[in-house]
């Protein structure tokens, strides 16, 4: 029998059926058994959704159950429920302890996201959690970080830590913001300096660190800013090319005179 990943993706099981799957395997886990009604009471749904799923997943071969009575994993669905379980795990530990968000928040994400993991994704998140488990001092450092909390140690008169200073005189002379980018030019974004709603329409636009933007034209009295940004045309307020910190991808000559 194929293993139960396989199985899983050559039937295209759904991520509904991937939470069910996990569902019964939690509850076999800690009381060691599971029936519909416990299912339904855990996933907050009628017991007639339940049984539709498992005649699915009986069909799959990942559970053995009779109508209304304890549900069974076969060894290929305790498998495939373990593996999605872990994913979780991994997702939840990442938001919680890296991006700091609300547990709560951090499992809602991580079930939106475990079904799509892959298995290269999931290694190298383990690897970076293996990381920072024998360097905690990185961590550390990402979190106190002014220029990442958004919270900036010079705005509040506080003195910079010894590792910022050096982060600094590290960072590029070159460095500026994309409104002194030239028509015709293209920069790579450094730094997203906007918060809020405008960071995160930036974000939303594609306008991502590492990501090359071509200033195609700028308006009259310099607002707006039409750019290129991963193959899409997008308008820029003067304000918010100002906050996209960035360096010359194209050589010398790349910046404008500063406004």
């Amino acid at each position: 029998m194929p293993d139960a990943a396989t199985t899983a993706g050559d039937a295209g099981m759904s991520s509904a059926l991937e939470d069910y799957l996990e569902t019964i395997y939690l509850l076999v886990q800690e009381q060691g058994f599971a029936r519909v009604k416990d299912v339904a009471h855990a996933r907050d749904v009628k017991a007639a959704s339940v049984s539709i799923a498992l005649r699915r997943l009986a069909e799959l071969e990942l559970v053995r159950y009779e109508r209304r009575e304890y549900i069974a994993l076969t060894p290929a669905g305790e498998q495939a429920g373990r593996r999605v379980f872990s994913r979780h795990r991994l997702l939840t530990r990442f938001f919680a302890d890296v991006l700091k968000m609300a547990p709560q928040a951090a499992s809602e994400q991580a079930c939106a996201m475990e079904h799509s993991l892959t298995d290269e994704a999931m290694d190298g998140m383990v690897r970076f959690l293996e990381f920072l488990g024998t360097c905690p001092s990185a961590i550390e450092s990402f979190h106190a970080c002014p220029a990442i909390s958004g919270r900036p140690a010079a705005a509040r008169g506080e003195p910079l830590p010894a590792w910022c200073a050096t982060c600094t005189k590290k960072r590029p002379a070159s460095a500026t913001s994309l409104a002194d980018i030239k028509p015709g030019r293209r920069a790579v974004v450094t730094k997203i300096g906007a918060g809020g709603v405008l960071r995160q329409r930036l974000l939303d636009m594609g306008v991502l660190p590492d990501t090359t933007i071509e200033v195609e034209r700028v308006g009259l009295g310099g607002d707006p800013f039409w750019v290129r940004c991963q193959g899409a045309h997008l308008a820029l307020r003067r304000s918010e090319a100002q906050s996209i910190q960035v360096r010359p991808a194209d050589g010398g000559g790349a910046m404008a005179k500063p406004r």
